[in-house]
Formats: structure tokens, C-alpha cells, sequence
């Protein structure tokens, strides 16, 4: 199991891990301390993953008119 530093990991890092956390735990091939260790990063991991996914949906969201809208084609090639 990876131990680096959730925070640190990129969406696409910390997505293959829980996915590969995911297949040891279904797979038994942990024993009952290991885990609890895969459940507790496995959490962790998924938090950090929902959280970069709410960061990205916010940077995508525009406030016009005192309503958020999501940013068509257009806005982003400058029309």
C-alpha cells in the first residue's frame, strides 16, 4: 500500500490507488490490521477524490446575474 501523503496525490493517482485498494479488499488477500489500514487510506482517498472533483466543478461555474451557470463552448474561446 502506497503511503504517500493524500494531499500531495493528483485525482488520477488517487482514484488508480482506491481502485486498487478496492480489488485486494475484495479480492481477501488482506489480513484483518492490513485491512483496516486499505479501509482507512481507501476513505481518505475518496474524500481527497470528491473534494478535487467539487474544486474543479467550482472553477468551472461562472456567477452572472446572481446565478451560477456552467461555462458553455463559447466563454472559453472568448466569444
Amino acid at each position: 500500500m502506497d503511503s504517500s501523503p493524500i494531499v500531495d496525490l493528483k485525482f488520477e493517482a488517487a482514484l488508480a490507488e482506491l481502485e486498487a485498494i478496492v480489488a485486494r479488499m475484495e479480492g481477501g488477500q488482506l489480513e484483518l490490521e492490513a485491512s483496516i489500514a486499505a479501509w482507512r487510506r481507501g476513505m481518505a482517498l475518496m474524500q481527497h477524490c470528491q473534494n478535487q472533483l467539487s474544486v474543479a466543478e467550482a472553477e468551472i461555474r461562472v456567477l452572472e446575474n446572481g446565478e451560477l451557470r456552467d461555462i458553455g463552448p463559447e466563454a472559453l474561446e472568448g466569444e
